[in-house]
């Protein structure tokens, strides 16, 4: 009996060990401009739920250390706000730790490039909707961000009256950001910080129109490639020396697409659109659209149309963004059935729409990560549908997806990932090499 009571009290006591750790979360900031820890940056803890709501807070120490208790199992965000700007973390349920990756900020920074300046046009009656949409980047050496009042600046047509705006950094999620009007008419600036990597901008706005309308975009920094998309029913007709050339864009047949590339600040870029037409609504998710991996402009439930409105107001990481590939590509017949729950969830992009420019052309998103062992990608593969897994449940929680799509794609994921721990788990006895 004695025996018997001490390995009840024993396993007990494993036990409430295990449950008072998964209760604690810990992490590290690194400062990815000096390479060191960084100490002294408030960090705080968001409870993932019905919304964002913080659930404590707590700040690194000299080793860049941090520790939280956690107030439940569900998702949590880790955000840290160093020299005034904020970066994020995801801790999904169950993470014990995490690591959060800041930048010093820097007021102006050389290395900002403009990849694609891209407007899209669409006129019915006497009104013109229209966006704007910035793929901008940060390639600083070492990195830092850059942050100012005026950190990006750009112009809309007279009588613009803008509709919508965001904001989304690399891998994140649209955020609502407006502009601020400047004291040169119609010049307007995002107090929004550039952090290392992509940023894009979209602005949705609507012109008065009496069936003409001529534009000067008025570009203020060099870009790889200004875009303009309208209806094949509506007619373009380029100022001299914009350099515009006419190219086809089999996503989106139904739209004329003029490119001028590499343009400089100040080139001018005028040109004149006349009729009316609609672009085509957006396309169901998977279809026909980009890749994820082949825009990093890619929006979260965005309307690709004019004015299309925002996603989930989250400035994090989208964690299942960097393991898309691998899951759509090299197990493409394990994941039938999540594929399909996982490419309808695809997120489109305005640049999505910005027509091949051929292998020759920089394109907006970086390339892709080079092709991994299938032993490596084995564990990409279990990780991703384990964050997709998380994604989904917060999605729930949110109450932003039917219970009828919430059970269809758990079914469909949950199904995959049997089979994903099945396949590593056993691996085929004698299976064929692949490059």
């Amino acid at each position: 009996m004695k025996s018997s009571s001490r390995i009840v009290v024993a396993v007990f006591a494993v036990l409430l060990s295990a449950v008072a750790s998964a209760q604690n979360l810990s992490g590290t900031l690194k400062n990815g401009t000096t390479g060191k820890p960084a100490a002294g940056d408030d960090v705080i803890l968001i409870k993932l739920g019905q919304g964002m709501e913080e659930a404590a807070r707590t700040k690194s120490d000299a080793s860049g250390h941090f520790s939280f208790n956690l107030p439940d199992n569900g998702p949590h965000l880790i955000r840290a706000v160093h020299e005034g700007v904020t970066y994020h973390s995801m801790a999904p349920p169950g993470s014990s730790s995490v690591e959060v990756q800041v930048f010093d900020v820097a007021k102006k920074l050389s290395d900002i490039s403009v990849t694609a300046d891209v407007m899209r046009f669409q006129a019915q009656g006497n009104q013109l909707q229209a966006t704007r949409l910035f793929a901008v980047n940060n390639t600083s050496k070492p990195p830092r961000t850059q942050m100012n009042d005026q950190n990006f600046e750009f112009y809309l047509p007279d009588g613009a009256q803008i509709a919508d705006s965001s904001a989304e950094t690399a891998g994140g999620q649209p955020l609502k950001t407006d502009p601020v009007p400047q004291k040169e008419k119609n010049r307007y600036a995002f107090n929004f910080p550039l952090r290392p990597g992509q940023t894009l901008f979209q602005i949705g706005f609507e012109l008065p129109y009496s069936g003409e309308l001529s534009i000067d975009p008025k570009s203020l920094y060099p870009a790889q490639h200004f875009v303009v998309m309208l209806p094949k029913t509506m007619q373009f007709s380029a100022g001299p020396g914009s350099g515009f050339e006419s190219r086809a864009n089999p996503r989106e047949p139904t739209a004329t697409v003029q490119v001028a590339s590499n343009t400089e600040a100040g080139q001018s870029l005028a040109f004149k659109i006349s009729g009316t037409g609609a672009l085509s609504e957006a396309r169901e998710e998977g279809e026909g659209g980009a890749p994820a991996g082949d825009s990093g402009a890619a929006t979260a439930g965005r309307d690709s149309r004019p004015g299309g409105g925002l996603g989930p107001p989250i400035d994090a990481p989208d964690p299942l963004e960097k393991y898309r590939w691998y899951i759509l590509g090299g197990f493409a017949v394990i994941l039938a059935a999540g594929a399909v729950y996982i490419t309808t969830r695809s997120r489109s992009s305005s640049l999505a729409t910005i027509p091949d420019f051929g292998a020759s052309d920089v394109h907006v998103a970086d390339s892709l990560p080079a092709r991994q062992p299938a032993s490596s990608r084995s564990g990409l593969l279990l990780e991703a549908l384990k964050e997709e897994m998380f994604q989904l449940e917060v999605e729930h929680k949110q109450g932003s997806i039917s219970q009828q799509e919430y059970e269809r794609a758990r079914a469909a994921l949950d199904q995959t990932l049997e089979r994903a721990v099945k396949r590593v788990a056993s691996p085929p006895k004698n299976a064929p090499a692949r490059d």
